[in-house]
């Protein structure tokens, strides 16, 4: 079967304080294979990229309003006129509030759901068809 990768690099912004932030270059990443979910790459100074995975709903909603709960928050707002999402990632290792740029996301986000688009992602995983195999016998 074929899988569809939908990537784009961009430069996020890791908010220090108010006053203070720095770039962090960043790829986000969407598999066909993997449909629910959308895969971030930080690339920091270290020998490996820090990922992060979550749903791709939640990041398609928080371009338009505030949502996720736990690990993840994701919302919008506007940041010297230009608009931005801000996402809230907490770990055991830490927490980060990162800005990301909304028309650079929204044209990924775009990109994806033209390859799966939002409700079909359960017809990607053939698990109808795995489910019709084993009832048939």
């Amino acid at each position: 079967m074929h899988h569809t990768v939908v990537e784009r690099e961009l430069e996020l912004r890791l908010i220090l304080s108010p006053e203070r932030g720095i770039p962090v270059p960043a790829r986000l990443g969407y598999r066909s294979d993997d449909p629910y979910a959308v895969h971030i790459a930080f690339h920091i100074n270290s020998e490996h990229p820090v990922n992060w995975t979550f749903a791709r709903d939640l990041l398609v909603e928080g371009v338009f309003r505030p949502c996720g709960h736990g690990d993840v928050r994701v919302w919008p707002t506007k940041v010297d006129g230009r608009s931005v999402v801000l996402m809230a990632l907490s770990s055991p290792d830490g927490d980060a509030l990162l800005e990301a740029p909304v028309p650079q996301v929204s044209a990924w986000l775009e990109r994806t759901l033209r390859v799966v688009p939002a409700g079909s992602e359960g017809g990607q995983l053939g698990i109808d068809d795995a489910l019709d195999q084993l009832l048939a016998r």
